[in-house]
């Protein structure tokens, strides 16, 4: 479980989370983006304000509970993106508060009135038409808001929500939607092919999974949260290949797996993540030898090219997913070994594995598995 400590701070303060590497990498702990909130909300981001002044223009306690709540939940999703959940509801309340609020105003506007005995001067009877015409408008063009965000949301919900996380799909460039199954290919692969004690290493993200539908033991897992075992992991992903030997043996690793989008560019791969393994991996006392600056260009940037890191280029993670990439073609008209996610040539193509076999590469390349050499097959 999250320690409640770190739920409570969190919440109160973004820095909290950027302080800690472990839970800051976790993608529903980053702070809300503009997009996400229009994204999500579409016409309720125009309509919470307004809900909010009809709420305040008539006090009473349950509109003070209201306010109250918007507030605090809006200040609350923007600290964390997961916190949408809790913002969703009082969204829905306050904007409906405001439609319901400028639908009385304008509806009053459009009545037909009785005739009245009383003269009118002609200066006023134009006013009323001229409300009657702006009501009209503004209901026409708030229903037609409120149609397009039912479909906006009915789209939502079925393309990017209802999706399980382990079966991916995407579109062609004719409309034909392709789906990727590598996830449950490659735990399959690992139920039927490896012994029952096996242990697998990889990042934490994926430990769940593994232990659920390949019955396999992880190293580390979305439960874990000893910062210093968890680094370790970080340290063998960045580290060389004799260096992670050492920590693999250490941890009685028997298999690695890793995620890589290359090769069909999916973004989120272990390269995109690799710098949360760095920063967690040299953040205790036995990965001082991690430094983050070592795996940038002298420019600052993060590169996988020619003039990437060498520290990169040569560290395990990079080796692990880029192994015999370089003598595929991506794209016609592109060299070999061309990231579609970094939008890069890979700048280390020949290069062998000494302490890892590959055991097993998903048909989309999404997920690699490797076996750990014993220690007789390396010659000691």
């Amino acid at each position: 479980m999250v320690p409640f400590r770190f739920q409570f701070f969190g919440l109160l303060e973004k820095q909290h989370v950027s302080r800690h590497g472990m839970k800051a990498s976790v993608s529903e702990h980053q702070p809300t983006s503009w997009s996400s909130f229009y994204f999500d909300l579409q016409i309720l981001v125009f309509l919470f304000p307004a809900g909010l002044y009809f709420c305040f223009s008539g006090l009473t306690d349950a509109n003070i509970f209201i306010i109250l709540y918007g507030v605090l939940s809006i200040y609350f999703a923007g600290v964390m993106v997961r916190l949408m959940l809790v913002l969703a509801p009082v969204m829905c309340i306050v904007s409906g508060i405001a439609a319901s609020s400028l639908l009385n105003l304008h509806v009053r506007d459009i009545e037909p009135r009785p005739d009245k005995p009383d003269r009118r001067t002609k200066r006023h009877e134009n006013n009323l038409v001229f409300r009657t015409e702006v009501g009209v408008i503004f209901m026409a063009i708030l229903s037609t808001l409120f149609v397009s965000y039912v479909f906006h949301c009915t789209w939502v919900t079925s393309e990017a929500y209802s999706s399980p996380s382990i079966v991916l799909s995407a579109r062609a460039q004719d409309g034909a939607r392709i789906i990727f199954d590598d996830f449950r290919e490659a735990y399959t692969w690992l139920k039927m092919n490896t012994p029952e004690d096996a242990k697998v290493m990889s990042w934490w993200d994926y430990g769940y999974q593994i232990t659920a539908m390949a019955n396999r033991t992880v190293i580390v897992d979305n439960n874990t949260w000893n910062n210093t075992h968890i680094s370790r992991v970080g340290q063998a992903m960045a580290s060389t290949e004799d260096r992670a030997y050492e920590i693999m043996r250490e941890l009685d690793v028997d298999y690695v797996l890793v995620i890589f989008g290359g090769l069909v560019g999916y973004s989120s791969d272990d390269i995109n993540k690799f710098l949360w393994m760095v920063r967690i991996g040299g953040s205790t006392e036995r990965g001082a030898h991690i430094r983050e600056a070592d795996y940038y260009t002298p420019a600052g940037e993060f590169r996988v090219d020619a003039d990437g890191s060498q520290t990169l280029l040569n560290c395990l993670m990079y080796k692990l997913s880029y192994y015999k990439f370089g003598l595929v073609f991506t794209e016609g008209s592109r060299p070999s070994g061309f990231d579609r996610v970094r939008g890069a040539e890979i700048g280390n193509k020949e290069f062998h594995l000494d302490v890892l076999e590959e055991a097993y590469t998903t048909e989309h390349w999404l997920v690699r598995i490797y076996k750990v050499k014993p220690l007789p097959n390396r010659g000691n």
